[in-house]
């Protein structure tokens, strides 16, 4: 610290405040007329917005290190009634305004009153603070909002939501042969194909179970969360170009739209896990009781995918073949999860290290643990998904909010 404010006096005369202080001088070289003056500047306290740069005022003589400098400020305040911050700091040639290094600055929080009203004002606040300090309080404020905003919005429409995504799931099939059907037989197709080729051609096993029925229930319950994450990832990057009548429309909540698509992921893994389950008792005869541990793994995988679905949403207004990146992702997403070969298969510890930190690993390894070993999933991967599913749900929100500003400007 190169300053350190003293004896700080602020008073109002009328439509003009009166700033009065002593600044020692901490550093090692002396103050001169020429080096060092007191300035301030005007903000808009709502937005950070800059209104006004005021007139510096360098020191009356020169001031060696551990002397004194007094300073007199006065600042005379527009016209326009409202709120005003003033940021009163200390200015070096060469280093700028000493506040934009994080050193300590006068904080001056003040309201005004209109001429029509006798342009008064009233003092508000004061403090010294610094630039640091200032943000860590902002994000402190914003943390409420930050958390409550998604889970207001899903809670608000959520009429809205089930009815979109029961017309899209309907919409989707349409007209087709199969018609809604398609819903559950899309992804069982799926599902068998790849069973074909890596249970029947390559011949792929799992732990002590070698035959084909176990291999087959252990890729399925691989499967269940990997259909129900990548159907809505896959289809995120494009879901506000499809739905551009709705941009303009201000009443209509936008960050809805991921939403829909992520419940629809979640009705057909419901379909599939009621297929699994059947399998599981005409196979095994009987359900684990370890299942009742899913819905700890179910959350975190809506919070994931919907977080990484609003991500792709706003990016996806500015990136027009982000859905094409998104297919390729996807399907290397897939092959370096461990669905259709065994989390033991030999893989470098590179690989394999890095494989454990993919948040769909941690999901397939819980399924498998909760449908087919009968116990709970691992504690330590299981409260790492929840903490980056967490953070990526809000972190996704307000990058979705932020963005959604700008879209109809784009579109």
């Amino acid at each position: 610290m190169s300053a350190e404010y003293r004896d700080v006096r602020v008073r109002v005369e009328g439509s003009v405040l009166e700033v009065s202080l002593t600044i020692a001088n901490k550093s090692r070289g002396t103050w001169t007329p020429d080096n060092f003056s007191l300035g301030w500047q005007l903000f808009d306290p709502q937005s950070s917005l800059f209104i006004e740069d005021g007139a510096w005022t360098p020191v009356a003589n020169d001031v060696p290190p551990g002397a004194m400098a007094n300073f007199a400020i006065s600042i005379r305040f527009p016209p326009e009634a409202g709120a005003y911050e003033i940021y009163l700091s200390h200015i070096q040639p060469g280093g700028g305004w000493a506040y934009t290094r994080g050193e300590p600055f006068l904080r001056i929080l003040v309201e005004a009153v209109g001429e029509e009203m006798g342009g008064r004002l009233r003092i508000l606040a004061q403090e010294m603070v610094t630039v640091r300090l200032l943000r860590l309080r902002r994000i402190w404020a914003a943390l409420p909002n930050l958390i409550a905003s998604p889970v207001r919005t899903i809670a608000r429409n959520h009429r809205l939501i089930r009815s979109m995504a029961r017309r899209d799931i309907l919409a989707r099939y349409r007209g087709s042969f199969g018609d809604v059907f398609w819903t559950i037989l899309n992804p069982l197709l799926l599902m068998a194909t790849y069973f074909f080729v890596f249970g029947i051609v390559l011949r792929s096993r799992f732990g002590a179970d070698q035959s084909r029925t176990g291999f087959a229930l252990y890729f399925l319950a691989g499967m269940l969360p990997w259909l129900a994450f990548s159907e809505p990832v896959g289809r995120a990057a494009s879901v506000i170009l499809e739905h551009r009548n709705f941009v303009k429309k201000l009443v209509f909540p936008l960050d809805t739209l991921p939403v829909n698509h992520v419940v629809a992921g979640l009705v057909t893994e419901l379909f599939g896990a009621g297929v699994f389950v059947a399998a599981l008792l005409i196979i095994r005869h009987s359900v684990p009781a370890a299942i009742l541990w899913l819905p700890v793994l179910l959350v975190p995988q809506l919070l994931f995918t919907l977080g990484m679905c609003w991500f792709l949403a706003a990016l996806g207004v500015y990136m027009r073949d982000l859905g094409q990146i998104m297919a390729l992702i996807l399907t290397i997403w897939f092959f370096v999860t461990p669905i259709c070969y065994p989390e033991s298969a030999n893989l470098s510890p590179a690989v394999t290290a890095v494989m454990h930190q993919n948040p769909l690993y941690v999901l397939v390894r819980g399924y498998r643990a909760v449908f087919l070993e009968g116990h709970a999933p691992e504690l330590l991967p299981l409260v790492k998904l929840w903490v980056i599913a967490l953070a990526l749900f809000f972190l996704g929100h307000v990058w979705f909010y932020r963005l959604r500003k700008s879209f109809a400007d784009v579109i």
